[in-house]
């Protein structure tokens, strides 16, 4: 992970949510998110904060399922295009607000499910020097929120233009202390289909970057594969992590 990098996921959160959500729309074309996640823990009537809620995609995905969902993400940008989509939705169990992962402005004990989709791992990436007293602090966090017996779902990539998994190098320490942690983890694909070679191009490269740009292009994917690790965690007290 380079500075450049970090840089540029920045950029795209503080200031391009309408092409990020482009992107993201086009991703997991099978659904197989949803079904992942209720073979792990029931979702129908629950109680749910969403950390990194981002312009809504999980937000959208589980608000017609639960009780409630209370999503929190560090950027207005891109909250805005989620209060945007999430009104049309005609749905009112859901609330949006401003919130870093390790400081949730939510009483204890309210939350039946907490779930963080691509986020977690930027307390890691953004902060190479410090990132486990980082996501230590969030891990924290979550379990103060969740009721005994609540559950953590943590998603995130496993490879981008891979069949199979093959997680990011700059991920793994993180996956590991999930793993020594007492989370479990499962992986399941959710490819992007894009409408032509074209946009599969230019929204690869927006994000992604030039490298799988070209590799998107050479191998004429308009479905691009990806793989995506989902870790979870029941907390039964609160002798913590």
């Amino acid at each position: 992970m380079t500075n450049q990098s970090a840089d540029n996921e920045r950029e795209v959160y503080a200031r391009q949510a309408e092409q990020y959500e482009r992107l993201i729309r086009r991703e997991d074309y099978q659904g197989n998110i949803l079904p992942a996640l209720a073979a792990i823990t029931s979702l129908r009537g629950k109680q749910v904060v969403e950390l990194g809620a981002g312009t809504g995609r999980l937000t959208r995905l589980l608000a017609p399922l639960v009780r409630s969902i209370h999503a929190f993400d560090l950027s207005a940008h891109m909250l805005r295009l989620a209060g945007s989509s999430l009104v049309e939705t005609g749905l009112h169990n859901w609330g949006l607000a401003l919130a870093d992962h390790r400081r949730l402005p939510v009483k204890g004990d309210v939350a039946d499910v907490i779930i963080a989709g691509w986020s977690v791992c930027y307390l890691v990436t953004w902060n190479p020097s410090g990132w486990q007293a980082d996501l230590q602090l969030a891990l924290d966090e979550m379990e103060r929120v969740l009721r005994p017996g609540g559950t953590i779902l943590l998603l995130e990539t496993l490879g981008t233009g891979h069949e199979m998994p093959n997680p990011p190098k700059h991920l793994l320490e993180y996956y590991r202390y999930l793993e020594g942690h007492g989370f479990q983890s499962t992986w399941i694909r959710t490819d992007y289909r894009f409408a032509s070679l074209e946009e599969a191009e230019q929204l690869s490269r927006f994000f992604f970057g030039d490298e799988l740009a070209r590799a998107v292009v050479e191998k004429q994917w308009k479905t691009l594969p990806e793989c995506t690790g989902i870790w979870w965690k029941q907390i039964s007290d609160r002798r913590g992590f």
